[in-house]
C-alpha cells in the first residue's frame, strides 16, 4: 500500500507540474518547479523498487572526524608540483593511503612556502582519470592553491622536470599503464566497485570512501598555511561532477561547487549508467538509489553551484540534468553547451568555471545572471541585472524528437536590450534555453525547458 501512495503523489505533482506549464507558461521557472517538484518521489521511489523511509544517507559521513586534517607525508616536496599520500578511511578493516598531487603559485615558483593565503580548490577525475598534475598546474597559475587526488586506490607515473628549471618537461597523467596501486589502497574505481558494491557494510562502498577523500583531501587543504581555509571550491568532471553533487551536499564549507556532466537520477531516464543499476536485484537497485544517486543529496546542497554539461550528453543526459540541478534549493548557475564534448580536457577547458570560482571566493565579477525564462505566446525571455553587459544572445534549441543524444541543436540570435534577452521561440521546438555571451567568451544559460506533450 505504501509503494502505491508514493506513485499517487508523484502522479498528481507531475500532472500539477504540467497543468501550470499549459496554463501559464511563464511560471515554469527554477524556483517555483522547485517548490512543487523538489522532492519529487522518484528520488526516493521508481517502478522498479521503493526506497525504505531510513535516515539522511548524507548522515553516512561523519563529519566531525572527517574534518580534522588527515596525517599525509610528501612523496615529493620540492617540484613545481609536488605529490603525497593521506590518510583514507579504513576499507574491509584494513588502513588506507589515497595519491594526491599539490601545487600553488609558491610550488610553480620554486618555493618551499609563502606568506600569501591563497583560495583553494580540490579537483575530482572522472572514469578512466586519476590525479592529474595538468589540472592542478593550471589551477596554480590561475592563483589557486589545488589539490587533486586518485579516487580508485592507484598513483600515475609522476612527471619529468627539467633539472635546471624545475618545470614539467613530461607528463604520464593519461599513461594507463604506468598507474600502480598504492601500498594500502582502498577500493577500485570500476564499474563493479561503483555499481555491484551494496552490501550489508556500506562504509565499504566506492561512493563513500570517494567522498570521504574529497571531504579529508579539503581538510587537509585547509590546513596548510600558505591556504586560506575559508575560500575554497570543488568542481569535478563526469564520475567526478556525480561526485561534486555529493560532496557540496555533504561538506557545506566549501564556497562554490562546479559539476561538470555529472548529475543525479542515473536510475531512470536515457543514461548509459541506467542498465547496470537495472541488473541489480531488486533491494540492491533500492539500496544504490537510496544511498549513491545524487538525487538523495542535493536537496541539502547551500554552496553556490554550476552546473555545466551539453546538450547530447549520453553518460549525464539533459532531462536527468534538469530534474537534478531543480533539486538544489540555494544559488544555481547554468551553462549548457550544443554539443558539447565528453572528456577529462573538454570537461576543464570551459572558462566560466573559473569565472564562477572566481567570483564566490576572489569576489571578482560575476556572470551574467539570467532569471527564469518568461514564455507570453511564441516570445521567450530572460532578464538580467541592468547593469551587467553581455555582447551577444542565442537560442539554443531542437525540434527533434527520440533519444536525447541524437538530437541535432540549432541556434537563432536572439534580442539583448537593457536588463533582458528575448527571442521568437519555433513553433516546433521541443527543448530549449536562451544563452548569453560576455566580451571575453563567458556564456550562462537559461533553465532548458522541456515542451510538455
Amino acid at each position: 500500500m505504501r509503494q502505491i501512495h508514493i506513485e499517487e503523489i508523484s502522479m498528481m505533482r507531475r500532472y500539477f507540474c504540467s497543468l501550470v506549464l499549459l496554463v501559464v507558461p511563464s511560471v515554469c521557472s527554477l524556483e517555483r518547479c522547485r517548490s512543487v517538484c523538489a522532492d519529487d518521489p522518484d528520488s526516493t521511489a521508481s517502478a522498479r523498487g521503493t526506497i525504505a523511509a531510513t535516515e539522511t544517507p548524507i548522515k553516512r559521513w561523519n563529519m566531525e572526524r572527517l574534518v580534522v586534517p588527515p596525517d599525509f607525508r610528501w612523496l615529493n616536496s620540492e617540484s613545481a608540483v609536488r605529490s603525497l599520500l593521506y590518510q583514507g578511511e579504513e576499507y574491509q578493516g584494513q588502513s588506507t593511503e589515497i595519491f594526491a598531487y599539490y601545487a600553488s603559485p609558491a610550488t610553480l615558483a620554486g618555493q618551499q612556502a609563502s606568506a600569501d593565503h591563497y583560495p583553494g580548490i580540490v579537483l575530482l577525475h572522472g572514469g578512466g582519470g586519476t590525479a592529474f598534475s595538468e589540472w592542478v598546474e593550471k589551477w596554480a597559475r590561475r592563483g589557486y592553491a589545488a589539490i587533486a587526488m586518485d579516487l580508485g586506490g592507484k598513483r600515475p607515473a609522476e612527471p619529468e622536470f627539467d633539472e635546471g628549471t624545475g618545470q614539467i618537461v613530461r607528463r604520464f597523467d593519461n599513461v594507463r599503464a604506468k598507474r600502480t596501486r598504492v601500498e594500502k589502497p582502498g577500493p577500485l574505481d570500476d564499474h563493479q566497485a561503483k555499481f555491484q558494491n551494496v552490501n550489508d557494510d556500506p562504509t565499504d562502498d566506492w561512493q563513500f570512501h570517494a567522498v570521504s577523500a574529497v571531504v579529508r583531501a579539503h581538510s587537509l587543504l585547509r590546513s596548510f598555511p600558505e591556504v586560506d581555509a575559508e575560500r575554497t571550491a570543488v568542481t569535478g568532471i563526469s564520475w567526478g561532477g556525480y561526485l561534486t553533487c555529493l560532496a557540496a551536499s555533504v561538506d557545506s564549507r566549501f564556497k562554490a561547487a562546479v559539476p561538470v556532466y555529472g548529475c543525479g537520477f542515473l536510475y531512470d531516464g536515457e543514461s548509459v549508467q541506467r542498465p547496470m543499476i537495472d541488473r541489480l536485484e531488486p533491494r540492491q537497485r533500492a539500496e544504490w538509489i537510496r544511498l549513491h544517486d545524487p538525487s538523495r543529496f542535493l536537496r541539502h546542497c547551500r554552496v553556490p553551484i554550476f552546473f555545466v554539461n551539453g546538450t547530447n550528453d549520453r553518460h549525464y543526459p539533459l532531462k536527468s540534468y534538469v530534474r537534478t540541478y531543480k533539486l538544489v534549493r540555494g544559488a544555481v548557475t547554468l551553462r549548457i553547451e550544443a554539443g558539447m564534448r565528453h572528456s577529462h580536457g573538454h570537461g576543464w577547458a570551459p572558462l566560466e568555471i573559473g569565472r564562477f570560482v572566481d567570483h564566490h571566493l576572489l569576489k571578482k565579477q560575476a556572470m551574467v545572471q539570467l532569471e527564469e525564462p518568461e514564455v507570453n505566446g511564441a516570445l521567450v525571455s530572460s532578464k538580467f541585472p541592468a547593469d551587467q553587459k553581455p555582447i551577444r544572445a542565442v537560442l539554443q534549441y531542437t525540434n527533434d524528437q527520440g533519444p536525447l543524444v541524437d538530437r541535432k541543436w540549432k541556434s537563432i540570435e536572439a534580442t539583448l536590450a537593457t536588463g533582458i534577452v528575448s527571442a521568437k521561440l519555433p513553433a516546433d521546438a521541443t527543448i530549449w534555453c536562451l544563452a548569453v555571451t560576455e566580451e571575453d567568451g563567458a556564456m550562462v544559460t537559461t533553465e532548458v525547458i522541456f515542451r510538455q506533450p
